[in-house]
């Protein structure tokens, strides 16, 4: 069978992508849906969350992906695994968040990651990069107390960007002192991480904490 092409790039604020996600029934896609939640946010082929979910049973795990064929074939996958705290969704994350947030058991979302999103280098398509303060905020009225976002990528300019917006958020506090994380603080890496590091190139890290109420 002829592998089905993905698109790379593709643009949040084109007209296909404005529907929102409609909120979902998470007790019929979780056996133990009560579970702490960890959310990724553009998790493309889902392989991450996939083995994350095997070492972590205890959890329940999220993928967001805008691009629908990834989608289609890591849920296939997760279904020929028998991965019942495993679900991937195919959604803008940017105009959906709060619809799937709000349905959740409070207090389940526990873990957020972003890694390695699309940089959309030029200036003019800044708006279309996936951490926007929007995104922040709503993270920030759903996430626990005590809840963490850990963001990385290989473009320095993304990852300041993306740290800044959440450091500018007083719902979110930077853990540690230095300026990137040396190492990173889960059991899995990215496809994208560990090629970045095979080519000794730099992976910037940054981990936040959900301090307070933003109320």
């Amino acid at each position: 069978m002829a592998a089905v092409r993905v698109r790379q790039h593709v643009n949040p604020l084109g007209k296909k992508y404005q529907t929102p996600a409609s909120p979902q029934n998470w007790e019929k896609i979780y056996t133990r849906p009560n579970q702490p939640l960890h959310l990724d946010i553009g998790c493309a082929k889902g392989l991450f969350l996939l083995n994350m979910s095997k070492i972590e049973p205890n959890w329940n795990f999220l993928g967001l992906e805008i691009r629908e064929p990834l989608v289609v074939e890591a849920n296939k996958l997760r279904s020929e695994l028998g991965l019942t705290n495993l679900h991937y969704l195919f959604c803008n994350v940017n105009n959906s968040l709060q619809s799937l947030l709000s349905s959740l058991p409070p207090g389940s979302l526990q873990r957020v990651t972003i890694q390695f999103p699309d940089p959309w280098f030029k200036t003019r398509h800044a708006k279309r990069r996936v951490v926007q303060p929007e995104l922040v905020a709503d993270l920030a009225n759903y996430l626990a107390v005590g809840g963490l976002v850990f963001l990385q990528s290989d473009m320095e300019f993304v990852a300041v960007e993306m740290r800044d917006r959440f450091a500018a958020n007083s719902a979110f506090q930077k853990v540690g002192t230095e300026e990137w994380l040396a190492e990173n603080p889960l059991p899995v890496a990215t496809e994208r991480e560990i090629g970045t590091q095979k080519k000794g190139e730099p992976v910037y890290r940054a981990l936040f904490e959900r301090v307070r109420s933003t109320e």
